[in-house]
């Protein structure tokens, strides 16, 4: 069976510089960027549920041109053997509107890497969940702790 492990600092900061790269080249509109970052059997779902592929996600980015700012808040890191690695984390997107104004979107996205044979980590799988109405209440662990 294969570990599902801590990455090593090194490899932290491999996946973080990768997904800052992500996020660069979303708002820059860096498609070739885009296209080095993303393996070609790539999944992305968008937070209304929208799915694309690669060539898709990337004529998105490039007739949209909606990322106008992405920031990320405290990321888990994990590896699956050497060469698989997911993130999940918070993430906010400030987006333009088609009719030119702006919003913001914001959840928790979970991706899923490959380091491929040449040593480069590629974005596999992208889904983000945005935030909405809890029908639960929050259990005691998700208050601090307390019971």
């Amino acid at each position: 069976m294969t570990a599902v492990t801590t990455p090593d600092p090194q490899t932290a900061a491999e996946l973080l510089a990768v997904e800052e790269r992500r996020q660069r080249a979303l708002i820059d509109v860096d498609l070739d960027a885009l296209d080095e970052l993303m393996e070609d059997s790539l999944v992305h779902i968008h937070a209304p549920g929208l799915t694309h592929d690669k060539a898709q996600l990337l004529q998105h980015t490039e007739t949209r041109r909606a990322y106008l700012e992405i920031t990320r808040g405290d990321l888990n890191l994990r590896l699956i053997g050497d060469d698989v690695a997911v993130i999940t984390g918070p993430l906010t997107n400030r987006l333009r509107t088609q009719e030119g104004g702006e919003r913001t979107l914001a959840g928790v996205a979970t991706q899923v890497l490959h380091r491929g044979d040449d040593g480069e980590w590629r974005f596999v799988s992208f889904q983000l969940t945005p935030y909405g109405e809890q029908a639960w209440t929050p259990l005691p662990s998700e208050q601090g702790g307390r019971s």
